[in-house]
């Protein structure tokens, strides 16, 4: 059966929210399926979703995988429910960031996320709510997870420590658990009703989706640069207003009006995505370093502007940089053809493109905008995965590195100080600590590698 083929006509139940999470593999064949804890907390969660809303008969409240029937197109429902969920909750553990099936599914909505954000006038909560199952320390986080600044004690100091995993377990913890499940209900509401996310695309490939957690720290390409090369409001060419723009290149904003923030804050977002930690620069700034010879500081992307070729400076400099082997500098040209200045230039402007990037267009293995340039936002972030993986892998072969030989890892199984970690008790009992510490559960101890999706 086709991608996607048993999920015609749009009139599926859509979720409320999407659970992701990596499953338990099983330690002996014998032994129960290890992941039905975690649904028994998806059925509360979703119990309490359907108390708090008003949602109708027949559409669930969440999505989880192991509701899929064997025989079923997994792959396309979770493609699909991942596209029109309203809120993403992944649930931590520290298996969950070993998980290329959750770093998938991570990214499929952060990428719907940071499009919603892109085109709001105001800024509104990320509609991703993390979930503790098993605690993870902050410094294991990867860089999508870490700059949700998400406080977990809100839900009570039991639930960071010990997570729902530990709470489930634990007899005496039972109340904490309801009270913090109840807790993450609310705010899975609040944020749905406040965050409006537009629906994704359902029959994307998700075999070919990229994971969030795809660059492991310690590794060359952690950091990333963003080099904008485009006009400012007191620089502008001929046939060309001033709504794309502002004081500073880095302003700069191709898809006004459907996008309300500038390019560079927007593929910041995406960058970040996939794991790397951004730099942005302007290209005026950068020149004298980007042009020198010899290994690169970091991979990177040069977004540009055709207007800005219009200025004969600005045009040596692609000469120059085109003029030597440059791929770990990825090239991403926009081109709104819904921009009505457009038009009238566009020839001109995409035969002096041509012309000066030639040399790279002939020579370098590097990645470069082919056609006509990228019309919307939403092709921009479809073509910006490719672009950061040529970048990268062009860098980690020419960057000279001091790293140990040997195989790396981006996690450690187990944690070194054990994962039942969570914010430092705040006046609690020394009996309180001695109950806690002896019924901390033997999840502490669970190693393994990471799960291979099977529903």
């Amino acid at each position: 059966m086709p991608h996607g083929a048993a999920r015609g006509g749009g009139h599926e139940p859509r979720p409320y929210f999407f659970l992701s999470y990596a499953h338990m593999p099983k330690n002996d064949p014998r032994d129960k399926d290890p992941n039905l804890w975690v649904q028994r907390f998806f059925r509360d969660l979703s119990a309490h979703v359907m108390q708090l809303t008003a949602l109708p008969a027949g559409v669930p409240a969440g999505f989880m995988d192991q509701h899929v029937r064997p025989g079923e197109d997994w792959q396309g429902q979770i493609t699909e429910a991942l596209a029109h969920c309203r809120v993403f909750v992944p649930l931590y553990s520290p298996r969950y960031f070993l998980s290329e099936q959750c770093g998938r599914e991570w990214f499929a909505f952060a990428g719907r996320d940071t499009l919603h954000q892109s085109r709001s006038e105001h800024r509104s909560p990320p509609a991703i709510i993390p979930a503790l199952w098993i605690p993870v320390l902050p410094h294991q986080l990867p860089e999508p997870a870490r700059r949700l600044k998400f406080d977990h004690a809100d839900f009570g100091d039991e639930y960071a420590d010990e997570g729902f995993y530990g709470m489930i377990k634990l007899s005496y913890l039972r109340d904490h658990y309801e009270h913090a499940v109840y807790q993450l209900a609310k705010r899975i509401v609040s944020v749905a009703e406040r965050t409006r996310v537009a629906d994704g695309d359902p029959l994307q490939d998700y075999a070919t989706l990229t994971s969030a957690f795809g660059a492991a720290p310690g590794r060359p390409g952690r950091d990333l640069e963003v080099t904008v090369l485009a006009c400012s409001r007191d620089g502008l060419p001929r046939g060309r207003g001033p709504d794309c723009y502002g004081s500073r290149p880095s302003d700069w904003n191709p898809y006004h009006p459907l996008s309300a923030r500038p390019l560079a804050r927007h593929t910041a977002d995406l960058v970040v995505n996939l794991n790397y930690a951004v730099r942005l620069a302007e290209f005026e700034d950068s020149a004298d370093r980007l042009l020198r010879p010899g290994p690169p500081d970091a991979p990177g992307l040069l977004l540009l502007d055709r207007w800005a070729l219009d200025s004969p400076r600005h045009r040596e400099l692609v000469r120059l940089l085109c003029a030597e082997p440059r791929p770990w500098l990825s090239v991403m040209v926009p081109w709104n053809r819904a921009d009505p200045e457009s038009p009238p230039r566009e020839a001109e402007l995409r035969h002096v493109a041509d012309e000066v990037l030639a040399t790279r267009l002939r020579q370098s293995p590097g990645h470069l905008t082919q056609g006509g340039g990228l019309p919307t936002l939403e092709a921009f972030s479809q073509e910006l995965p490719r672009a950061v993986r040529s970048a990268v892998r062009h860098y980690e072969s020419a960057a000279r590195t001091d790293r140990p030989a040997g195989p790396g890892s981006p996690l450690p199984h187990v944690l070194p100080d054990g994962v039942g970690l969570g914010r430092p008790a705040r006046g609690r009992t020394g009996d309180q600590r001695e109950q806690r510490a002896a019924g901390k559960s033997k999840a502490e101890q669970v190693e393994g590698p990471p799960d291979g999706r099977e529903p």
